[in-house]
């Protein structure tokens, strides 16, 4: 079976690949149960501009999540420090090992909820 490339494709089959692609993103998985061979390109479209809302909601929900754990997070970072950690170093490290991140910046990030690659931005 040969695949078509981008250019090689319809504007219906390129629609019915976007919807494919923004659907996973909505919803988290593909959806092989929706028969969309009778769909037309105006069909596409719509849902298409449905699941865009949807995606960005839920991107402006996730933004605020990992805003309010950022909050939460340095609250704990300076808690540790005014406990008796002698920096935030020190404080970093010891979430390190409460957490089980052995020092893996990224995954800590994604163990306490805040955005990947928080560390870099503010160290």
């Amino acid at each position: 079976m040969t695949h078509k490339t981008w250019d090689q494709m319809s504007e219906l089959e390129q629609a019915q690949a976007t919807w494919w692609d923004a659907f996973k993103d909505a919803n988290g998985y593909r959806p092989r149960d929706i028969d969309t061979s009778e769909w037309t390109l105006t069909c596409f479209k719509t849902d298409i501009i449905r699941l865009g809302q949807r995606i960005a909601a839920q991107e402006a929900e996730n933004d605020q999540q990992q805003a309010q754990a950022v909050v939460i997070f340095e609250q704990r970072v300076q808690k540790i420090i005014n406990d008796g950690a002698k920096d935030r170093n020190t404080a970093l490290r010891w979430i390190h090992e409460a957490e089980g991140s052995n020092g893996d910046e990224d995954y800590l990030c994604y163990l306490v909820g805040i955005p990947y690659g928080y560390f870099n931005k503010n160290n």
